[in-house]
């Protein structure tokens, strides 16, 4: 399993920055979300198990590929769930299903990094995209 590009790139600066600026990186990260429509800020899409509100919501491209739309009302939550994002964004349903995210996610160290109340909903976010994908593959 090789690590997507652009995660690669943000871990490397990660690992380079000290806990307030890995904070802002994360913050910066969810404001560069792609905008979530309000409309679909549903309980359908409510991640369960997240100290924060969070949504997903998965969109299937014209090749067959899977793009999600993420949003929480928590700066720092936001910008984990687009590291998540990072992880399997406009990759084929097959491909998400197989990644290890958690893997992926581990040099960050998250865990360590944040409080537990910030990363309880992690494995919350994982299981539903890669409950999505499994529907999809």
């Amino acid at each position: 399993m090789t690590e997507p590009a652009r995660l690669a790139d943000i871990r490397e600066e990660y690992e380079f920055l000290d806990g307030d600026d890995r904070y802002r990186l994360l913050i910066e990260l969810g404001r560069a979300l792609e905008p979530m429509p309000d409309a679909l800020k549903t309980d359908a899409t409510l991640v369960r198990g997240c100290s924060a509100s969070v949504w997903v919501y998965p969109t299937v491209a014209g090749d067959g590929t899977l793009h999600f739309l993420a949003d929480s009302n928590a700066a720092i939550t936001k910008g984990i769930i687009a590291l998540v994002l990072l992880t399997v964004q406009d990759r084929p349903a097959a491909e998400i299903r197989d990644t290890d995210i958690a893997a992926l996610l581990e040099p960050f160290d998250l865990k360590n990094q944040l409080s537990s109340n910030r990363t309880q909903g992690i494995p919350n976010m994982i299981a539903l995209i890669r409950s999505t994908a499994e529907r999809y593959a």
